[in-house]
């Protein structure tokens, strides 16, 4: 049987690296309806505003909008941010829960990408940044493009 590559990546949370300290990530398959793939597929899924929760030993996502298929019966789920079970071993979720409960720290979802036919999600645990750090990444981010922009122009000069 011929292995599918992996596709593009479908949807990503921007504000995650900017609000927390991704300190470890694991990936995870999603529970989804028939049509919620469909529509996950042609890149309306949204997981800006999601989190992770783990309850009884198993863990869900709250808050991931995904848009009903236009091309879709009765049969399509009425609420597109309804909770959503993850798919993750034993281990890996036992992990998860003992260092999601040190103060602080929160399952964060990251991306939405398919791999091997399946949609996976990538969640990371994150450690909460204050405000001084994130002037602190932003002033980082900003000295690395003005180093960037400096060698890219004495490059134009030496040719």
């Amino acid at each position: 049987m011929v292995k599918k590559s992996e596709g593009k990546q479908l949807a990503q949370n921007k504000k995650a690296s900017h609000d927390y300290f991704i300190e470890e990530t694991f990936e995870a398959g999603m529970v989804l309806m028939g049509s919620e793939i469909k529509s996950v597929r042609m890149g309306k899924a949204n997981i800006g505003d999601a989190f992770a929760t783990i309850r009884n030993g198993e863990i869900f996502i709250h808050n991931m909008h995904i848009s009903p298929f236009e091309q879709g019966n009765r049969s399509n789920p009425t609420d597109p941010t309804r909770t959503r079970k993850l798919l993750m071993h034993k281990t890996q979720i036992h992990k998860l829960l003992g260092l999601s409960k040190q103060d602080g720290y929160s399952i964060v979802p990251l991306k939405i990408y398919i791999k091997n036919g399946y949609a996976k999600l990538l969640i990371g645990l994150g450690k909460g940044k204050k405000q001084y750090d994130k002037r602190e990444t932003a002033a980082k981010k900003d000295a690395q493009r003005d180093i960037q922009r400096a060698l890219r122009e004495k490059q134009k000069v030496a040719r």
